[in-house]
């Protein structure tokens, strides 16, 4: 999003001699949220906005001007990166691949050499290395709580080979064994169903609204709006309802892994 609305609510707290924090409580707001919207990263609520004209005494400026939300750009994973490092709990849906934050290294590899035009090389390795760094969230035992829901097609769809195949079905289990993920798996006999046009993330965080991040081919959006959001968890969760339960999903990822690692 463009930034002229965080810089211009910096201006106006500076020229009224206020920290963010002094503004956060005359707005009843959290000093955090109040900097993600300063630095571009956060869209506040109507009511947000209301609040901060009153305690900035603005009048009506920032209610009115609003940015608009949920404008899709490609570039937009970068906010989402930032908010992903914040979160607390990460719910996730995914149709074509497996989830970044789960990717093996030779997995994640193999994804990214699907892009077109094709990457050259350096950045292909600049990338790898992101995703990669991206995985660490979860070295924390306990923080950010993550599930998964999955689609059963794609654990069929080999990419790379059914070694790369075998390696990364083998990496979800050992997370799901040792507590740190859930994954939930959506059988291909399921037919259509909510979630399934692309990828997506809710998230939520201590002191903060939560979010959703949806993504499609060349496509990329941070949703902010309460009742986008909204939405997009309930969509989620009437998905999750169709899905295999813990133990079955488990049970299906073990056996797909098996199966690869004898083929490869």
């Amino acid at each position: 999003m463009s930034n002229i609305y965080g810089d211009w609510l910096r201006e106006r707290r500076e020229a009224a001699g206020l920290t963010q924090q002094q503004l956060a409580d005359r707005a009843v707001m959290t000093r955090s949220h109040i900097a993600h919207i300063e630095a571009g990263r956060r869209v506040p609520s109507k009511g947000d906005a209301q609040r901060l004209d009153k305690a900035l005494g603005t009048g009506n400026v920032l209610s009115s001007f609003l940015p608009q939300e949920d404008v899709a750009v490609a570039d937009y994973f970068e906010a989402a990166l930032e908010l992903e490092k914040q979160a607390v709990v990460i719910r996730e849906s995914a149709v074509m691949f497996v989830p970044g934050l789960l990717q093996t290294k030779r997995y994640a590899r193999s994804v990214l050499g699907t892009t077109f035009p094709p990457l050259r090389d350096e950045e292909r390795d600049r990338r790898l290395v992101t995703r990669l760094e991206r995985a660490k969230l979860l070295d924390d035992p306990v923080t950010p709580t993550f599930w998964a829901l999955l689609d059963e097609g794609l654990l069929h769809r080999v990419v790379g080979d059914k070694g790369v195949m075998a390696e990364q079905l083998v990496h979800l289990v050992d997370l799901m064994e040792s507590g740190r993920i859930r994954v939930h798996v959506m059988p291909r006999g399921t037919g259509a169903y909510p979630v399934m046009q692309g990828m997506l993330s809710l998230m939520w965080f201590e002191d903060q609204p939560p979010v959703a991040y949806s993504e499609g081919i060349r496509v990329a959006q941070v949703h902010d709006s309460p009742a986008v959001v909204e939405q997009l968890q309930g969509a989620y969760y009437l998905a999750l309802s169709d899905a295999l339960p813990l133990r079955e999903s488990l049970a299906l990822l073990k056996a797909t892994a098996k199966d690869y690692d004898h083929d490869a």
